[in-house]
């Protein structure tokens, strides 16, 4: 009944529409008789009656049927039916919002029953490519889209959130669960080894730096997600080489809301979140950790308590989450989108805690009957970010000994080791950072003849951060001086990135031939300031040091480090898409960049890329096809990367001399019988060579895919095959010849090749509209294949061990004929007689060597896959998003440096891990190997929602709103997996070389679960 009474609305409305037309055209007699022809051509007329339907035989009321070539028409009643009188030979064009407009010959025929088929809005939907939008049956590139109502829900920071799981190809991974974390985005695998993973960030049209802004957490988190209306990842080189030397780890583009015409509103949005801890580790409790330290023979130090620190040092967090925001158009020359957000998310970790501040502003204005178009955009925050000491507190509350007494008297219990209580240390402890970042944008837009447009961009993002971490003095630990002295560093950064772009763009089309050419050159300029101070020896008076006066001595020196770094990027791109009767498209691209990261002699690197498309169903062959949409598209392109360090390519100098009055590499003595310091002055030395050949590194891709959909459109999906090679790889090297005048220097390792290859499907099911209960299925998933060739390496190491006795030991790195990331270490072969490890001998030369290590594994998943469903009864709906990976290893760094035997036989807690061989000695080594190589495979419910709409007018307030809904949302609601820490979902490993490591879990902070309730309100 609901159904029926939507299409009377409509059907209203309509009539309403058509009854204005008819009165203001002089009567529908009127309209008939300008029809008519003169009396010479009468035709013969006749009365053609019938019935309009659906896609599923229910009427359709409202439907406008006209006559062909003329103004003679008439509108379906509320059972679908009409009547109209026409010429025997005449046509009808029969229309209906959503539906296919269909023509229908009349054919001497009295009695029609017509079938309407519904408009995929997919193929007339609009999406984000480089520098505009295109239509999608338009695009020949590889394109994930996603719109606001599939995004991830939840208590969100930032907004590479809500893509996790939801776009084929993309593998979002937190580094861990701490607020506003940072997150490993990886489109199609990973392709360099010096720039990490992170995509291009376009926001709004503005192209954001990946530089740090000096605060821990991530540098998205200044975004308010409320403000978003849809993300685009661009993935192959076709869609992405505009972006030239930044696109080659894929292109992320965010369009925030704007203000639409005809409609005007508020909205609040009101959330309230409680989150705890998802996951504890299983270590000993008190009583057993009593009896295991016995039975390994231990030295027991029991102080009578009954302590879960796991428990002492985490909380329940409450966060919430406000923004209100208005929206409009007062005419269509005008319209606005404002908003305001605050977001207050407490961590599951004492002291943890994240705030954000936010504003926005997009304002269009049009003018000279739309030839001038100007787009505003303002987006401001202010962002807190209170940290604990982490891998101190997670170390901590996994191996501190049980049997102590969290508190004694009321205050934390005084450690006999004279080490620090981590209660006291979240008293002593903080790192607090505040950001403030103002991204603002204005890109006015004329038409200077028909179809050719000029369109300039200018903006300016710029982010100040002060940062402070520091102790209180705390004299009752003797032995850390930072703590017993009290410390403070302070860390000031600013980052100006400005942005002037230049685009001509010109759109012709006729009937069959549509060509569109776009030309524009590109000036960025980024300037990342930074100034440190460190300081130690503070007076022990309640006070934080920051805010007492301190004085550099002998004994506690102040010591200041200051940097300041300019770049610039010059850029002229162009591109051509022609389409040539709805069913030949044909895209190429050109990109040269210039920048002042590299040398004179290759400033330049120059990135195309070309792709073909064909609609097939829009071949005759395909009139009655099982397709709906099928176009088939293929592309090839190269991307680059100049994510290198400033200044390379240049030499760099530095005085040095002599200071113990010994023999000295850098300078000599005046004096060749010197023996003291004066006998050696300062002298300068190479600290950098200077390399004006070093070149941009490249990424060349080759994507083939088909984008179909069948079921009346109910049933969507694409499908790809993808192969990216990166070359000339930017790598810091150690010279051959040991004679050098610096230990290391830049250079491509030109014959060394990163291979990505893979395929991505994408998938999704929708019910049949306009009933009472609705569902919508959807799912991706990807299957990839990494492989690091040529190398002239033997290994590079990227993640190492950490810790005593550990520290340098290679974990994992980029090894011929395995993937980034494969890990490399010895097998482990269960504890020998004598108590001590057992290694698989590789080679067979009876002994236990480095060559003995072998590759056993890879961080890097090869599936990654997501799949949601959302469900609708009348005003209920119900949403569920999850997410996964198979095929990739973690390595347990923690398990490793706490869980042994000789840490248990010290009184020190671990989990049952220590004890699983009796035999094993006190004395054995946690020696780098399998032993700590777990499956990271996993399965996570990501988030749910169940929410309700209520309908304002049955409250008796439909005067005021327009929307009135309420939800409870839970977040990491469950993970299967048979990993054995915190989360399978980590990365906190060390770098080595500056060269991003993976898969290694390192006292991470541990994942949240997180409940939300939220109100939404527009009016």
């Amino acid at each position: 009944m609901g159904n029926f009474t939507s299409k009377k609305t409509r059907a209203t409305l309509r009539m309403c529409v058509i009854c204005t037309v008819i009165f203001f055209s002089g009567g529908l007699s009127g309209i008939q008789a300008k029809a008519l022809p003169a009396s010479s051509d009468i035709k013969d007329f006749a009365v053609v009656t019938g019935t309009v339907k659906d896609e599923t035989g229910a009427p359709l009321p409202g439907v406008a049927l006209l006559v062909k070539g003329t103004t003679s028409g008439t509108i379906t009643d509320l059972d679908g039916k009409f009547s109209i009188d026409v010429p025997n030979d005449a046509t009808l064009v029969v229309s209906y919002l959503g539906y296919i407009t269909t023509e229908v010959p009349i054919n001497g025929q009295s009695l029609l029953t017509i079938q309407l088929q519904p408009e995929d809005s997919q193929l007339n939907e609009f999406v984000v490519v480089g520098y505009g939008i295109q239509k999608r049956s338009d695009v020949t590139g590889a394109i994930g889209s996603l719109k606001r109502e599939n995004f991830n829900r939840g208590i969100i920071a930032n907004p590479v959130d809500l893509l996790q799981g939801q776009v084929a190809g993309v593998n979002v991974t937190s580094v861990s669960g701490e607020p506003g974390a940072n997150q490993n985005v990886i489109i199609r695998g990973i392709g360099s080894l010096r720039s990490g993973t992170q995509p291009l960030y376009v926001l709004d049209g503005f192209l954001l730096d990946n530089s740090d802004t000096g605060i821990a957490s991530n540098p998205l988190n200044f975004l308010n997600p409320n403000d978003i209306e849809s993300i685009d990842v661009l993935k192959d080189a076709s869609a992405a080489a505009l972006y030239g030397s930044r696109a080659s780890n894929g292109v992320i583009v965010i369009t925030t809301k704007k203000g639409k015409a005809g409609t005007s509103q508020v909205n609040l949005s009101a959330s309230t979140a409680w989150s705890s801890m998802a996951n504890q580790i299983d270590v000993f409790e008190a009583d057993e950790f009593r009896r295991q330290v016995v039975a390994v023979g231990g030295n027991l130090e029991d102080f009578d308590g009954n302590t879960r620190w796991q428990d002492e040092l985490t909380q329940v967090g409450f966060s919430q989450d406000y923004s209100l925001s208005m929206s409009g158009a007062n005419s269509e020359k005008f319209s606005y989108f404002a908003s305001l957000g605050y977001l207050d998310k407490e961590g599951i970790l004492k002291n943890s805690n994240l705030k954000r501040y936010s504003g926005k502003l997009n304002m269009n204005q049009k003018a000279f009957d739309g030839r001038l178009i100007i787009d505003y955009n303002l987006t401001a925050s202010y962002t807190e970010n209170l940290r604990p000491s982490i891998e101190s507190t997670i170390s901590d509350m996994l191996n501190l000994n049980p049997t102590i007494p969290a508190l004694t008297d009321g205050e934390p219990t005084l450690l006999n080791t004279n080490a620090l209580n981590p209660l006291k240390r979240n008293q002593l402890y903080s790192d607090n950072a505040a950001n403030n970042r103002i991204l603002g944008s204005i890109s006015p837009s004329f038409e200077i003849i028909e179809g050719l447009t000029y369109k300039l961009n200018l903006g300016v993002d710029y982010s100040n951060t002060n940062r402070y971490i520091q102790y209180k003095p705390f004299t009752e630990v003797v032995n850390e001086s930072n703590v017993a002295n009290g410390s403070l560093d302070q860390l000031i950064s600013a980052n100006t990135n400005s942005l002037v772009e230049n685009t001509l763009t010109y759109s012709w089309n006729n009937y069959k031939h549509n060509f569109n050419v776009l030309a524009g050159h590109s000036y960025q300029s980024f300037l990342d300031e930074f100034r440190g101070t460190s300081a130690r020896g503070f007076a022990a008076n309640n006070i934080e040091p920051r805010f007492q006066d301190q004085n550099s001595t002998s004994e506690f020196p102040t010591t200041i480090s200051a940097s300041g770094v300019r770049n610039e990027l010059q850029s002229f791109f162009g591109r051509l898409n022609y389409v040539y009767d709805e069913k030949y498209l044909f895209t190429a691209t050109i990109r040269a960049d210039g920048s002042s990261k590299f040398g004179d002699n290759n400033k330049y690197g120059y990135f195309p890329s070309f792709a073909l498309g064909w609609n097939v169903t829009k071949e005759e062959f395909m009139a009655n096809s099982f397709f709906n949409n099928l176009k088939v598209r293929t592309s090839w392109g190269q991307t680059g990367n100049q994510e290198i360090p400033s200044k390379i390519t240049q030499a760099s100098f530095s005085e040095d001399r002599l200071a113990t009055g010994a023999g000295s590499l850098n300078t000599y003595p005046i004096d060749t019988q010197g023996r003291t310091l004066d006998d050696y002055p300062y002298g300068i030395v190479f600290t950098r060579l200077a390399n004006p050949d070093l070149q941009w590194e490249v990424s060349t891709q080759f994507n083939a895919g088909i984008d179909f959909a069948v079921f009346n459109y109910r049933l969507t999906g694409a499908l790809d095959y993808f192969n990216k090679v990166s070359s000339n790889i930017l790598l810091e090297v150690v010279p051959a010849d040991p004679v050098q005048p610096t230990s290391t220097f830049w250079d491509n390792i030109e014959s060394m090749e990163i291979h990505n290859s893979g395929i991505e499907l994408a998938l999704n099911y929708n019910s049949k509209p306009k009933q009472s209960f609705s569902y919508e299925i959807g799912g991706n998933i990807s299957l990839i294949q990494n492989e690091v060739r040529d190398s002239p390496f033997a290994v590079l190491t990227t993640g190492q061990a950490q810790g005593a006795g550990q520290t340098g030991a290679t974990i994992n790195g980029y090894i011929n004929g395995h993937p980034i990331g494969a890990f490399y270490m010895l097998q482990f072969d269960g504890i020998g007689e004598n108590g001590l490890n057992r290694f698989v001998d590789i080679n067979g030369d009876g002994a236990i060597l480095d060559n003995d290590r072998s590759v056993v594994g890879s961080a890097i998943p090869k599936v990654i896959y997501g799949f949601r469903t959302n469900l609708r009864y009348k005003n209920f709906d119900f949403g569920m998003n999850f997410n996964g990976g198979a095929g990739n290893e973690i390595y347990n760094h923690t398990t490793m440096s706490l869980f042994t035997k000789s840490q248990l036989s010290r009184s020190n807690n671990t989990t049952d891990f220590a004890v699983q061989f009796p035999n094993e000695s006190f004395n054995n080594a946690n020696t780098v190997s399998t032993r700590f190589l777990e499956s990271g495979s996993y399965l996570r419910l990501n988030n749910a929602t169940i929410g309700y709409s209520f309908r304002p007018d049955r409250l008796g307030v439909g005067n005021t709103f327009q929307n009135i809904r309420i939800s409870l949302t839970g977040q990491n609601l469950f993970v299967i997996t048979n990993y054995s820490g915190f989360d399978p979902e980590v990365n906190t490993g060390a770098t080595s070389g500056g060269i991003q490591t993976f898969g290694i879990d390192r006292f991470t902070y541990p994942m949240a679960r997180t409940f939300m309730v939220n109100l939404n309100l527009t009016f």
